[in-house]
């Protein structure tokens, strides 16, 4: 199962969609205090809708306790400061995809210790970064594509009519 971790996330909305994104994928959410909300606001049900209940959620005190909980873990730091593209990695079943808060990312000090699993999303010219929620998905399904999207459905039907044969 892959693992999702954000690094003190400050805007309830993306980590509502982030959450969402997990319980649609199987992916377990890890979060790093200190959070810019709190677990119970509004905004952050509404972006995860009804999928929240069945999401597999660990709190973190800060990213010692992370490292002190989770020892061994191979950990993919997605920063816009990384040398390879999140394309040029292989993905574990069991690894942690990091990313930062939305103001600042990952801090430096924590980056320098993870330059060999760092990855980025390329863009365009002077673009600072990509919406968090948006960042998660893609490094995500990427890691869930190398793995042959297993145990998810890759077939879809529709309501009231049917595909042609």
């Amino acid at each position: 199962m892959l693992n999702i971790v954000l690094h003190q996330p400050e805007m309830p909305a993306n980590t509502g969609n982030i959450g969402r994104t997990c319980a649609a994928t199987g992916a377990r959410l890890h979060l790093i205090c200190p959070l810019g909300f709190r677990l119970d606001e509004k905004s952050l049900r509404r972006a995860g809708l009804d999928y929240w209940h069945q999401l597999d959620v660990t709190l973190y005190d800060n990213f010692g306790d992370f490292r002190q909980k989770n020892p061994g873990a191979k950990i993919y730091m997605a920063t816009t400061k990384a040398r390879q593209v999140y394309t040029e990695v292989s993905y574990e079943p069991d690894c942690y995809l990091m990313f930062g808060k939305e103001s600042a990312g990952i801090p430096e000090e924590i980056l320098v210790e993870y330059q060999e699993t760092a990855v980025r999303i390329p863009m365009l010219g002077d673009t600072r970064s990509l919406n968090l929620s948006n960042s998660v998905a893609i490094v995500l399904y990427e890691a869930l594509r190398q793995q042959g999207f297993a145990g998810l459905r890759t077939e879809g039907e529709l309501h009231r009519l049917r595909w042609k044969e």
